[in-house]
């Protein structure tokens, strides 16, 4: 993938768009179908809904196909690498602070009913009102964020917490393709320490931000989750995430998949289990589907290691691969479909939407500056 925006081909933008389409839209699809199941045992699930569990969405918050605060997170976190490229115009890059605003305003939508519609701040997305809704959100992210403090690597939020919540909203640093792997796991790893500060928590949620990356740039999962342990080994505390990867690894090789099987790798309420469990299906998987409902039905964290598995796949294999059923009753689908193409159309043609001499400010009415 080039790194120059003027040389991308028509093929390549087209090729990058469908990816962070299906890495969108597939993470959020996972995260709906394990919402309605994220707290029940995987007995629970089978007596409810069968011996193969769950194999469509049940009812979440009031509806079908409803997303939790993973799929709310991972969005917040577009808009503020967004934010952060359209920077790059006047020679600044700041994304971690970018991001950290971006996660204040979705502490906002924790907080209120509605947004305030008469702060230019928010921005698209902080308008929209279907984001305004408690879904569960992990409670070191919300006191991660609780004051306008930027937790560091140096000093981060949080300092023994290592839940899931960093990994389930890191794919997109993954997007960031005319980065190199290394700056896109230094990224992911400055942003989860807003929140997280137990090494495991900043460096699964780096791992995954590398795996992705690959992905996107054309590399297959199983070695892209290689290049991710290489580049893991050159940090402190890396032990536990990279046990659990190369369990994950392991686990594909022995036997068929199944709900028991995916158990042995941990239940998914810490980030490197779930880590593991997501990359784990996105591995074994015959296709989305087969992956996405192998990654919800079990007794843990059924919703974020559905979201990790749904991005790895639609990463890997673009939009056209999401099951359409699916697609169609997903809560917020046309929303984030349009947040992923401006993700694309940034990458790709920023200098055409905000460059030198452009004079339509409907950018930055959709993206303002800080």
């Amino acid at each position: 993938m080039t790194t120059t925006t003027a040389l991308w081909s028509r093929a390549q933008q087209q090729d990058f768009r469908a990816r962070v389409r299906g890495c969108l839209l597939g993470g959020a699809i996972g995260d709906a179908l394990g919402a309605g199941i994220e707290f029940h045992s995987l007995g629970m699930i089978r007596d409810n809904h069968g011996p193969a569990g769950v194999r469509d969405y049940v009812r979440a918050y009031g509806r079908r196909g409803a997303v939790t605060d993973d799929t709310q997170m991972t969005l917040f976190t577009v808009d503020g690498l967004i934010r952060a490229e359209t920077g790059r115009d006047a020679g600044e890059w700041n994304a971690p602070a970018e991001v950290h605003r971006a996660y204040l305003r979705w502490r906002a939508t924790q907080r209120y009913e509605a947004p305030d519609l008469r702060d230019p701040a928010l921005g698209r997305l902080g308008r929209q009102e279907w984001l305004y809704s408690q879904r569960a959100p992990g409670n070191a992210c919300l006191s991660g964020l609780e004051d306008d403090r930027m937790g560091t690597l140096a000093a981060p939020k949080n300092r023994e917490s290592k839940g899931c919540g960093t990994v389930m909203r890191s794919a997109p640093f993954g997007l960031l393709v005319d980065r190199e792997p290394a700056q896109v796991f230094h990224l992911a790893a400055e942003c989860a320490a807003q929140t997280h500060g137990h090494p495991s928590g900043v460096l699964a949620a780096a791992a995954f931000a590398a795996i992705v990356h690959g992905v996107v740039r054309g590399g297959t999962l199983e070695g892209s989750v290689h290049e991710a342990l290489g580049l893991l080994a050159g940090w402190s505390g890396h032990e536990e995430t990279t046990a659990a990867l190369r369990q994950a690894l392991d686990a594909v090789r022995q036997g068929a998949p199944s709900a028991e099987r995916l158990e042995t790798l941990g239940q998914g309420w810490v980030a490197e289990e779930a880590l593991a469990m997501g990359v784990y299906c996105a591995l074994v998987a015959e296709d989305i589907r087969h992956g996405l409902l192998l990654a919800v039905n079990h007794s843990g964290d059924s919703d974020s290691t559905g979201s990790l598995c749904g991005n790895l796949l639609g990463a890997l294999h673009g939009e056209t691969a999401l099951p359409a059923d699916l697609l169609a009753e997903l809560e917020g689908r046309a929303e984030i479909a349009e947040l992923a193409d401006d993700f694309a159309m940034e990458l790709t043609q920023g200098a055409q939407l905000h460059g030198p001499g452009v004079a339509s400010t409907a950018w930055a009415e959709r993206y303002p500056a800080a």
